[in-house]
């Protein structure tokens, strides 16, 4: 993640909320690829990912008189972001939950890449557990997030994000196990 220029941040609302549409495009420029990322691993679908970045990026705009500017944008932006997730992930667990033919199909082939492959099992691995871990967890690995950041994203207590994390952590090093990806004895996670 690169430091936030606030200054820069800050002249740059200010031309949007003018109508200033190379400002937007600056904006949307540098924050989508960011927004999207975290969709993605947050809704594990590239064209909800897609859908719901964009959906992001034209509520950011909507709501920019909004922003207080005394505090950073990217928090602000990824709250938007995680809770355009949070719903999406809401209505998909309303629906049937249909099996997916893959689940069904040997695994007869792996990707050549031992790192390929444990991205894949992570991946896999992160969709099982609870929303709230995984989220966690995405922004402070993956979107190298502080937890106090994370804590104004998600709207919850610092130590609350802390145990959030260890216990994905957990959770996932547990299915990696199970899976035969991690040996059960390398990797121990001590109790908070």
């Amino acid at each position: 993640m690169r430091p936030e220029n606030h200054d820069n941040i800050h002249s740059l609302v200010e031309r949007c909320l003018q109508g200033d549409q190379a400002a937007m495009l600056q904006l949307t420029e540098r924050f989508q690829s960011q927004v999207f990322r975290l969709c993605l691993r947050l809704l594990s679908h590239r064209q909800d990912a897609e859908d719901t970045a964009q959906e992001t990026l034209v509520r950011m705009f909507r709501s920019l008189h909004c922003w207080d500017s005394k505090r950073k944008f990217e928090p602000w932006l990824l709250t938007i972001a995680s809770n355009r997730c949070r719903t999406l992930l809401a209505q998909r667990a309303r629906r049937p939950n249909w099996q997916l033919l893959d689940d069904y199909l040997p695994e007869t082939s792996f990707p050549a890449d031992s790192a390929a492959l444990l991205a894949e099992e992570i991946q896999s691995a992160l969709q099982t557990i609870p929303t709230n871990l995984r989220e966690s967890f995405v922004l402070f690995h993956e979107q190298e997030m502080s937890y106090a950041e994370i804590a104004e994203i998600l709207n919850r207590p610092m130590g609350t994000i802390k145990t959030w994390i260890h216990r994905a952590r957990r959770q996932l090093i547990q299915r990696l196990q199970i899976r035969n990806v991690l040996e059960k004895s390398t990797y121990a996670l001590q109790a908070v």
